[in-house]
């Protein structure tokens, strides 16, 4: 038998290693921006072409390289980070693995210049997919450039699978407020060629203002400060008033360095606990030192997840710090017990206090409450609350034991009836084709029975698939009539969202959108089709542009934008009209809900993939009970 294990060449691993580090081309920005970071960069410059699939170019004024170090960095696990194994438990760098750029290279054309300080000439190189074409001096400034062209051009699947220009400038603007967040000592400029932006070197509150001016306000935020010999925290949470029911800015930051930890997000939400509405999250930005030693962050090649030795000591720690800042900026209730409490009614020499008056029932009933519990078992037919139940009449008259006859029924054994607050309605008989049964349970879940089990049904999912399937219906029928509205409501976009809406304003116009430029940052909406009452077009217009970078969702036919966007307009506009968990339903608009999901096309999971509804069989219910 011939041998058949084989080295891989260095090309084929690189590009293997290309699918982890090289995600999009915003990937390639964070790369680069971290070299000429680790580089001692205080300037940095980004130049984007066609959302980084034509052109990206980082240039920056760091230390630069030799010819001989130009050449051996685009070396796969050539680093100048680390020395030994040892180095990785006290890195104070952005990269070290030394995958990046042979990661890049291998899929893409490079070229770079670069120059030390103190040398007279630089050096230019270019590399097509691994292989170095041209190595030549060249005059340059002091720092280094580096252009990544065509990207992904020798692998056409990565490429074909590359969103549209829309959503990859989003993520590239995303990518570019977490380098410029976490490197607020460091000035930054990006050219996307439809946006420029220009962020001076700020403290982190001013640099926070700059990126987010037009969505955040420096009076939203309140500082935490708090230093201790494990772990030194300071940052800014936003105020519990200002909480946000879309798009919250939350960031983590370790030595420098983004990162994604689910603990911590936990801890400081738990501090917002009562203080926030259950649909609304805080922003944060909160920074931690740490040493090094004891974080890794060598637990994935982007080197965004990162491992604490201690970070349940740690968890106190921040919640103490982010709860005191909250009780020291009069976020939350207090009660000052140091201020004698004023009397309403102050008492004058001469007055007297009259006793106190005491009403009481004669006719209180200690098991009153208990007969709401048990409607249906006072004076209730056995035989027909079970054949209702069951089903197995339908041509019999309804026989469900209506809350009249539990009245009477009360009435006639001396328990006075209560206000109807009963956690579920029964409804009557249908024929052998539709459900049996409608029970609304904790008034958030319609209970029915059909022929394959027992079926719940979350109300408010099931409400949101049937609003999406008929507003997708009337915009295929071109029935969305728009309208000019009287007093235009205005929109301030950031980056990332002006990004966005450049790409998609020819869709929305078709939707029955219609948006001015007003200014650098603000767009006016002059024009809205027929929205659901109490809802803003402002809303729906920022809660489609959040969803623009939302990768694993496609609303609409493959490679058809414009499907994509009636898509993203009917979810957020059903969102909006749907009933919402926790009201109340009448027996009729259980009905309806139930009879108009189970004749679409797919009733069992939402537009973005949740579950609407599940069924228990017999054997299931079975199983449960033993």
């Amino acid at each position: 038998m011939s041998d058949i294990i084989r080295l891989l060449p260095d090309s084929v691993a690189n590009q293997i290693a290309a699918g982890e580090v090289i995600q999009r081309p915003a990937s390639v920005i964070k790369e680069l921006v971290e070299n000429s970071v680790d580089a001692g960069a205080s300037d940095i410059k980004i130049i984007i072409k066609d959302a980084g699939k034509t052109l990206i170019q980082v240039i920056d004024n760091g230390i630069g390289m030799s010819e001989t170090d130009v050449r051996m960095a685009f070396e796969r696990h050539a680093t100048s980070k680390i020395r030994n194994a040892d180095d990785l438990f006290s890195l104070s760098t952005m990269g070290f693995r030394g995958e990046a750029l042979p990661s890049i290279c291998a899929i893409s054309e490079v070229e770079v210049r670069t120059r030390p300080e103190g040398e007279q000439m630089g050096t230019r190189l270019v590399i097509l997919g691994s292989k170095v074409t041209v190595q030549e001096p060249c005059v340059c400034d002091k720092g280094t450039s580096i252009s990544v062209r065509k990207i992904f051009f020798n692998v056409p699947a990565r490429r074909k699978f590359l969103k549209s220009d829309t959503v990859e400038l989003s993520n590239i603007m995303r990518e570019f407020e977490r380098l410029a967040l976490v490197n607020n000592n460091v000035r930054m400029h990006i050219d996307t060629g439809v946006r420029n932006l220009d962020l001076r070197t700020a403290s982190l509150r001013i640099r926070i203002e700059d990126i987010w001016k037009n969505t955040l306000k420096s009076d939203h935020l309140i500082p935490v400060d708090v230093d201790t010999s494990l772990v030194r925290i300071e940052g800014f949470v936003s105020r519990p008033e200002f909480a946000r029911r879309r798009n919250p800015l939350q960031y983590l930051i370790v030595n420098g360095r983004n990162m994604r930890h689910p603990y911590f997000h936990k801890a400081i939400m738990s501090c917002y606990d009562s203080l926030i509405a259950s649909d609304t999250m805080p922003c944060y930005f909160i920074r931690f030192s740490v040493d090094p030693s004891t974080i890794d962050v060598n637990i994935h090649p982007t080197k965004n997840e990162v491992k604490f030795e201690y970070e349940q000591q740690i968890w106190p720690i921040l919640v103490s710090a982010i709860k005191a800042a909250l009780g020291k900026f009069s976020a939350v209730p207090s009660i000052d017990f140091s201020v004698d409490a004023i009397p309403l009614h102050p008492m004058r020499e001469g007055d007297t206090m009259p006793a106190p008056h005491i009403e009481y029932r004669n006719d209180y009933n200690p098991f009153a409450s208990a007969a709401r519990a048990t409607r249906v078992r006072v004076g209730s037919d056995w035989e027909r609350l079970y054949d209702n139940f069951s089903g197995h009449s339908p041509s019999r008259e309804p026989a469900a034991f209506t809350h009249a006859e539990a009245d009477r029924a009360e009435l006639s054994a001396g328990v006075s009836p209560e206000p109807e607050d009963d956690i579920f309605t029964l409804a009557g008989d249908h024929d052998a084709d539709t459900p049996q049964v409608c029970i609304q349970y904790a008034s958030k879940y319609i209970v029915t029975t059909t022929r394959d089990g027992l079926v719940v049904i979350d109300q408010h999912r099931a409400h949101v698939r049937i609003l999406y399937e008929e507003y997708l219906a009337r915009a295929e029928r071109m029935e969305v009539v728009s309208q000019t509205v009287m007093f235009p409501e205005t929109v301030s976009l950031d980056a990332s969202q002006q990004a966005a809406l450049g790409g998609i304003t020819g869709e929305l116009r078709r939707l029955g959108f219609s948006l001015e430029y007003d200014s650098d940052t603000t767009w006016r909406i002059t024009a809205v089709p027929a929205l659901p009452k109490g809802t803003r077009a402002s809303d729906v217009i920022m809660r489609i542009l959040d969803s623009i970078a939302e990768d694993s969702v496609n609303y609409g036919k493959e490679g058809n934008v414009g499907d994509a966007i009636a898509g993203r307009v009917a979810l957020v506009m059903a969102r909006a009209a749907a009933i919402r968990g926790g009201q109340r339903l009448s027996v009729t608009e259980m009905e309806g809900i139930v009879s108009s999901l189970f004749v679409l096309p797919d009733p069992s999971v939402t537009p973005d993939g949740n579950m609407v509804y599940t069924v228990l069989d017999e054997s299931r219910i079975a199983r449960l009970l033993t």
